[in-house]
């Protein structure tokens, strides 16, 4: 693939001026920042206006599940904008209806009623809502290692360091520790005892918290943004046990493992597990225009049969976004994109990292299933020490930025989040693009071995 128009500088530097003088980004200190002006994309890559293509192996923040500009979709939107550009979320729309409908075919259990948001926080969001008002009761129990999003009670479940500066534990949430074999907070020696000391603690924690105060559990199904830790079997199973013996709604966060990620429709389809809610956002159309949700069981649906629900949004299912997920949804299914994700995976995604961890000091370990790979970069394979601190920054971070540099030279786009570096191309990436990833991957982590001991 080349990029479709011919390089510019002089348009690059406009774009770059202009976002410098107006645009407010996320997550960032705005004078030490340099976006990268992008001049188009398609499929697995992206390009500047230098000419510069890069093989994009974090699809966008982990939504571009089909890839960019998919033909259908982009049509979809097109067709829809020309027949129905918008209407109030109060009304029973086609096209809305049919986005619930085939959102609701593939959720586990009786997940079956879809409140649309516009993205993954505004799910979370409204599901704690939800497990509050069902309950009584407001406490709210996460794992530290998570994200749940931004907003006012999602950024407080967030259990990593972007949570801190809005923290002031007045939001009633309760952090603990989930599995974790490979940093074990339990001195586990094998995946059946992280599973049981786990699912030990949160018990205790719930014990000494007082069962009757909580509200809810939420737990990213696979944490995404935090490492990519699949739980070991049995984990979610007793999670969902120890909600039941206390009357606690069991949520799962799928914005990011949803939709053909992992291999499956939904990731919680590894653990035969469903939970009461389900939040979801990115894959569900590709982000091709914001959208989210939550997935709610039949039980708490019915909570608000007769009991108004008090929370809504006004571009709530908004026919763009919604004939965005129908036509994703149609394309995922026909083009047989989550069947190719769990293929990859299998056969050139898991053993290709599998590879570059024997070769490479660097590497600690690798995570992962389907188009979700977490690589834990270490100084020292035997200590486990972290290639950078938690939470680095500056100087500190130095050896995680020689690497993403070294990255982007080899023209690919690297997902790097403190010590790790995450493989997450789109569910559709071919295998030829998949192994140009894993090659420039191997260039990359040369550099990352070079600040081992």
């Amino acid at each position: 693939m080349t990029p479709h128009v011919e390089p510019d500088p002089q348009a690059g530097a406009a774009v770059k001026a202009a976002d410098r003088a107006h645009v407010f980004h996320s997550w960032s200190a705005q004078g030490l920042i340099d976006p990268l002006a992008v001049a188009g994309a398609e499929g697995s890559y992206f390009w500047d206006y230098d000419g510069n293509r890069y093989l994009d192996f974090t699809s966008g923040l982990v939504y571009t599940n089909i890839g960019y500009q998919h033909p259908k979709v982009v049509a979809a939107v097109q067709e829809q904008a020309g027949k129905l550009a918008t209407f109030a979320p109060a009304f029973a729309v086609d096209v809305r209806s049919e986005a619930a409908r085939l959102i609701a075919e593939r959720t586990p259990g009786d997940l079956d009623k879809i409140f649309f948001t516009n993205g993954g926080a505004e799910a979370v969001e409204n599901a704690v809502r939800m497990a509050r008002l069902h309950t009584g009761r407001t406490k709210l129990l996460s794992a530290y290692r998570s994200y749940h999003g931004a907003t006012s009670t999602a950024i407080n479940l967030t259990g990593d360091p972007r949570r801190w500066a809005s923290d002031t534990a007045s939001a009633g949430v309760v952090h603990f520790w989930a599995p974790f074999l490979y940093r074990s907070p339990f001195y586990a020696a094998t995946e059946a005892e992280e599973c049981a000391r786990a699912l030990q603690h949160l018990e205790d924690t719930i014990a000494f918290e007082g069962p009757a105060t909580i509200a809810a559990i939420i737990l990213e199904t696979v944490p995404g943004t935090a490492g990519i830790m699949t739980p070991p079997p049995g984990y979610l199973t007793g999670v969902r046990e120890i909600c039941d013996k206390y009357g606690i709604v069991f949520i799962l966060d799928e914005v990011m493992a949803g939709f053909g990620r992992t291999g499956k429709w939904f990731a919680a389809e590894h653990f035969d597990v469903v939970p009461d809610l389900m939040t979801f956002a990115k894959g569900v159309n590709s982000g091709y225009v914001p959208l989210g949700g939550v997935a709610i069981s039949a039980e708490i649906a019915a909570t608000f049969d007769k009991r108004p629900y008090p929370g809504g949004l006004t571009y709530s299912g908004h026919p763009l976004a919604c004939a965005a997920a129908v036509a994703t949804l149609q394309v995922m299914e026909e083009e047989k994109v989550v069947e190719h994700a769990a293929h990859i995976g299998e056969t050139v995604l898991g053993p290709g990292l599998r590879e570059l961890a024997e070769r490479h000091p660097s590497v600690g370990e690798v995570r992962g299933t389907g188009v979700f790979w977490a690589l834990d970069l270490v100084k020292n394979k035997e200590t486990r020490e972290p290639l950078v601190p938690y939470n680095a920054a500056g100087e500190a971070n130095a050896p995680m930025a020689a690497f993403a540099a070294a990255a982007k030279k080899q023209g690919l786009w690297p997902f790097v989040n403190m010590n790790r570096t995450h493989a997450v191309p789109a569910c559709n990436v071919s295998e030829a693009e998949a192994k140009e990833g894993l090659a420039a991957l191997d260039a990359a982590l040369a550099v990352a071995d070079e600040h081992t001991a």
